[in-house]
């Protein structure tokens, strides 16, 4: 499901299938670094809606939390997302990232970082866009699939 009114309707009827949400994440950098962050963006942005399609009926895609500031300095306000999905009766959040400063912050989540380095796209046709993020998705399917079944072991 995405975060769209039709989508978020067929969430509050189906509520109780619906245990996933997931958070992409964005780092916004209007300087030195802009392309970069962009690139990121779009690779997340890409990579989410293949993900969403894949886990339609399971998942709610949230939309992406941006921020200006080092991860480090925004670990609590992320957490009051997952905070929140947690209240609303979310048993899982994932967020997706490919910015790697993320990555040392994986145990202070409260929920499952995907740290998937970005690909560079400007320059690909839609169809090979889209092959390359099937084949990334691939590898992250299974990092939820194991994530689903580590709790329910």
């Amino acid at each position: 499901m995405n975060w769209t009114a039709k989508d978020v309707h067929v969430y509050t009827t189906e509520r109780e299938y619906i245990d996933t949400a997931i958070i992409p994440l964005m780092p916004v950098i209007l300087d030195g670094g802009i392309k970069r962050a962009a690139e990121q963006g779009e690779f997340i942005q890409l990579l989410s809606m293949h993900l969403e399609r894949q886990f339609r009926g399971r998942t709610l895609m949230l939309p992406p939390f941006a921020y200006v500031k080092d991860p480090k300095e925004i670990i609590e306000e992320l957490e009051s997302w997952s905070n929140k999905a947690n209240q609303a009766g979310f048993s899982y959040v994932f967020y997706l990232t490919s910015d790697s400063k993320w990555q040392s912050l994986n145990e202070s989540c409260n929920g499952t970082l995907i740290y998937m380095p970005s690909i560079p796209l400007e320059h690909m046709d839609e169809q090979h866009k889209h092959s390359v993020i099937d084949n990334q998705l691939k590898s992250l399917i299974g990092e939820i699939i194991n994530a689903w079944q580590r709790t329910n072991d």
